[in-house]
């Protein structure tokens, strides 16, 4: 059984910074992609950013502002939030992509950690 843990979310005014992390558990063999999704209330989940070996990608609208990275050994991806604006409140879930776990491969999701950027 694999489970996705996020921790770092919390209330920040505008222009303040934040770390997320979350650790995936488990008997994980390799785990392809990790990144992070945002779902606010009534809205669809968007991308944030995600990072496969040799490579990340973020969401034009958190480009320069956020930073993606991982630990592979321990099976860790943070997600590093400066200039923090009102408009990414949200729920951050956390995503694991291919994990290998014997001879079964599936993706999985973290239960989520409130983020709230206001004054």
């Amino acid at each position: 059984q694999v489970q996705l843990v996020e921790s770092g979310g919390g209330l920040v005014q505008p222009g303040g910074s934040l770390r997320l992390s979350c650790v995936a558990s488990g008997n994980i063999i390799s785990i392809y992609a990790m990144g992070w999704y945002r779902q606010a209330p009534g809205k669809q989940r968007e991308l944030v950013a995600v990072i496969t070996p040799g490579d990340t990608h973020y969401a034009d609208s958190v480009k320069g502002r956020f930073t993606i990275s991982r630990d592979n050994a321990k099976n860790t991806v943070y997600l590093q939030m400066n200039s923090l604006k009102t408009e990414d409140t949200s729920i951050y879930y956390c995503s694991a992509d291919r994990v290998r776990v014997g001879a079964k491969i599936r993706d999985y999701w973290g239960q989520g950690t409130l983020v709230t950027v206001s004054s």
